[in-house]
């Protein structure tokens, strides 16, 4: 008989100690998620992300010492496989893009819905790039004041297709059953695709993709 899945393991790092307790607090009656652990800052984040190996960290953006974005650079120095879903203040849109950047796979508010909280972890945890519509329109918008779509261009049509799968939140494993091809195939078709689209890991070339219409 097949191992049941467990509950996706979520990390809290925030600075506010009322944020964390209702975060815990409405994420504790989830019967998929399980919050492993809190930190108060960026540093205590990383630190208790290589400790506790969670699936998904809660991470503001705005803390004392460490900040939101130094942390994020910091866990995939580590390659700290957990999935960081940016929580924040309406007030810090102008920070989505650097935290995207350095690695977040989604970026939404702190007024969020907790149903829709809840959706947006299991979404990450997935390997779905998750974003509210006001931060999607800054990335668009940033496109159209001169951001390079003609790398496009560049792609095959194979590394087009791949792609298209990175965006669905697809694995290697599941890129290559899909395409008919072996995983070592697949794997060099995602470095020259990030390599081509001058991106550094999978997130962001899932989100390059959705900006530039190689899937929905």
């Amino acid at each position: 008989m097949a191992d049941t899945p467990g509950p996706i393991r979520v990390l809290l790092v925030d600075d506010h100690q009322v944020v964390r307790r209702g975060l815990r607090t409405f994420l504790e009656v989830q019967d998929d998620i399980e919050v492993v652990g809190e930190a108060a800052d960026g540093e205590e984040g990383v630190a208790r992300a290589e400790e506790l190996r969670p699936d998904v960290i809660l991470m503001d953006v705005k803390m004392p010492g460490t900040d939101g974005i130094g942390a994020l650079r910091e866990l995939r120095g580590r390659a700290n496989p957990a999935r960081v879903l940016i929580v924040t203040s309406f007030t810090e849109q102008r920070t989505a893009v650097p935290a995207l950047r350095a690695g977040a796979a989604g970026y939404v508010y702190k007024d969020i819905d907790p149903d829709a909280l809840a959706g947006a972890i299991r979404s990450v945890h997935a390997g779905h790039v998750l974003l509210q519509p006001e931060v999607a329109a800054t990335l668009l918008a940033q496109d159209e004041q001169g951001t390079a779509p003609g790398r496009a261009g560049t792609l095959t049509d194979r590394e087009r297709e791949v792609l298209a799968l990175i965006a669905d939140g697809r694995s290697n494993r599941e890129i290559a059953r899909a395409l008919v091809l072996s995983e070592k195939t697949v794997k060099t078709h995602v470095s020259n695709i990030l390599m081509k689209l001058d991106v550094s890991d999978r997130t962001q070339a899932a989100l390059w993709a959705v900006r530039h219409g190689i899937t929905d």
